[in-house]
């Protein structure tokens, strides 16, 4: 319940269930390796080495299984996060069923001794478990209209801008100066509105693609350069100059965004040129 004593919405929960998931991937799998853990310690402290080795293999390949289907697990949220964008070329959350599927009959198979076809039927049965609870991956590319725009060119410009946001925000965790730390992360957020924007409408990408570039690029560089010096060897111009640097593209971000929704077309190389200048 809420904090007015109100029921969660269906988008909070969904919210809620995709950040757990985040965090906990295949917590399922990873539980049931818990026991199979206590066996393998028990027969080595039993000193029984074949039935150590062999729960052993049993153990690595459920962790192989888990750790598959908690990649194809977050590969999933980053896809229905984003709104314009490739369906994930390994389809991981069934490799991780099928992994452990293949742990199951090894285990009743090979450790335990039991026959190959009551094996190979609990292996489909836990292999289809794991598929229903997990579900598939993606497998549709999620590509709107693109209005003559090559796709390709589409997804190439948003990853090279996310990545530069990354690198920006990687760097920003380092910079202990609480105002220009703080007017990063405002900055971030206004680039992420604006590629918001873009994957909405992929045909603005046009006018805005030079704009990300060296506004992106350049607080990029800004905070790189930033970081590779100790907060105490900038002098205070250089910190003032740097405050007005990012309240001047807080406000360029913003601009842009009024352009790109009013869907205004006016040349903005002026204040490109402009930006360049003091990002030097």
């Amino acid at each position: 319940m809420g904090d007015r004593g109100e029921f969660l919405t269906m988008d909070e929960i969904r919210t809620l269930a995709r950040e757990f998931h985040r965090r906990t991937g295949a917590m399922l799998l990873y539980v049931m390796m818990f026991p199979l853990l206590i066996s393998v310690v028990i027969s080595l402290v039993g000193g029984n080495g074949k039935h150590f080795l062999l729960k052993l293999g049993g153990f690595v390949l459920l962790g192989l299984a888990a750790t598959a289907e908690t990649k194809g697990i977050r590969q999933e949220l980053r896809y229905e996060e984003t709104e314009v964008t490739r369906a994930p070329a390994v389809p991981w959350k069934l490799i991780g069923a099928l992994l452990t599927g293949a742990t199951i009959f090894y285990l009743g198979f090979v450790v335990g001794g039991k026959g190959a076809l009551a094996s190979l039927f609990v292996a489909a049965v836990g292999a289809a478990g794991v598929l229903l609870y997990y579900g598939l991956d993606p497998r549709e590319d999620k590509l709107p209209d693109l209005e003559g725009m090559d796709a390709e060119f589409l997804l190439r410009s948003l990853a090279e801008a996310r990545d530069s946001l990354e690198r920006i925000r990687a760097h920003n965790r380092e910079i202990h100066d609480l105002t220009l730390h703080r007017g990063v992360e405002y900055a971030v957020e206004k680039a992420e509105r604006i590629l918001g924007a873009i994957e909405a409408e992929p045909a603005k990408l046009r006018s805005a693609r030079k704009f990300l570039v060296v506004y992106i690029d350049g607080v990029a560089r800004v905070t790189e350069h930033y970081t590779e010096l100790e907060d105490s060897a900038v002098d205070e111009e250089t910190r003032q100059r740097l405050y007005r640097l990012l309240e001047d593209v807080q406000r360029r971000f913003d601009a842009e965004l009024e352009r790109l929704r009013e869907d205004r077309r006016f040349d903005l190389d002026v204040q490109i040129d402009a930006l360049q200048e003091q990002l030097k």
